[in-house]
This record gives structure tokens, C-alpha cells and sequence, in this order.
């Protein structure tokens, strides 16, 4: 399998050509990638908690999948050793839709013969990406008030591993 291009290739969002059709002729994109991000509700789905933290963006971006099943797999562990698997509620909010493409340009001797250059060039789906706007929030956390600085510092550890700037917002729930 080929490695990933990296994430700056696919950061900055622009009009989707990705169209996928239920009639195959009429579909641009032939094969839609699987998404890679298993769950997107853990913890105590129905748990009553008194404080909610937001991951919000500071900018318009794209974030790959693969950061994003990162980031969730980071925070899931973390919040299950630390406070329980009962004491949490957490929830990924976006859903990666939009398709990523490559054109692929074969490089070298003999490459005028194998490669159509920019004709034909809407390219192959590689992965998939979810499209996120300024202020918009990524991952949700539900916990009560002993664990608020814990869940915090986790969320500000997990900025790392997403593109671009981030923010911590808190909420009290209503009781």
C-alpha cells in the first residue's frame, strides 16, 4: 500500500467534484474509500453529566480521517484509564465525507508514454476528509465536575494531532 501524502496537500478546502451517484454511469467517482473511524459515540451514552467540553476549530480546514481516528483513539484510552468508562461521554461530531483525489503523473525516462499529464486528470479517490468550518466542533466530551481539569488537559494534548488551531470551550449542562 502506498504511504500518505502529506496532510498539507489536502488542508485548505475547496468545491467538491466528488459526486457519487447510486447509477454507476453517472458517478464521477467510481469508488468511494471505506471510513476508517470506527465508533463515533463511547463512553456512557446514557450517563447524566453536568459539564460538556467542545473542541472547536479557529479556521476553515480540512482534517483526514486518519487524524481524525488518531485523535479519538488517544482521547478513548486516556479518558478510560483515567476517570472510567462509565464517567464519560464522548462523541465524535463530524462525519468525514468529502472524497480526496490524486492524479497520479508517472516521473522519469519513458514517462511521455505512460502518463495523460493534465488531460483527463480529475484523478482517483485516495482517502477521505471531513470539511470543517470556523467554529465548528469536532470531538464532545461529557463529564461531571470532578474530572473537568483531567478532560481539559486532555483535549489541549490532543491538539497535537490535529492540523491547524484549536480551542477548548466548556459548558455547564443544565441539572
Amino acid at each position: 500500500m502506498a504511504k500518505l501524502r502529506k496532510a498539507v496537500c489536502y488542508r485548505r478546502i475547496e468545491r467538491s467534484y466528488t459526486r457519487v451517484s447510486k447509477y454507476r454511469k453517472h458517478s464521477f467517482v467510481k469508488a468511494r474509500p471505506h471510513v476508517k473511524i470506527t465508533k463515533f459515540d463511547m463512553g456512557n451514552v446514557k450517563g447524566n453529566f453536568s459539564f460538556a467540553f467542545d473542541l472547536v476549530s479557529k479556521s476553515d480546514l480540512q482534517v483526514r480521517q486518519e487524524a481524525m481516528e488518531a485523535s479519538r483513539q488517544m482521547l478513548n484510552r486516556k479518558l478510560e484509564q483515567k476517570i472510567g468508562n462509565a464517567n464519560y461521554h464522548f462523541r465524535v461530531r463530524k462525519y468525514p465525507h468529502h472524497i480526496l483525489r490524486q492524479n497520479s503523473i508517472a516521473s522519469g525516462a519513458g514517462a511521455d508514454r505512460l502518463s495523460t499529464g493534465m488531460q483527463l486528470a480529475f484523478g482517483k479517490a485516495i482517502g477521505v476528509a471531513a470539511q470543517i468550518r470556523k467554529g465548528d466542533t469536532i470531538f464532545t466530551i461529557k463529564v461531571n465536575k470532578q474530572h473537568r481539569n483531567t478532560v481539559r488537559a486532555f483535549l489541549t494534548a490532543v491538539r497535537s494531532k490535529l492540523p491547524n488551531q484549536w480551542y477548548v470551550v466548556e459548558k455547564k449542562l443544565g441539572e
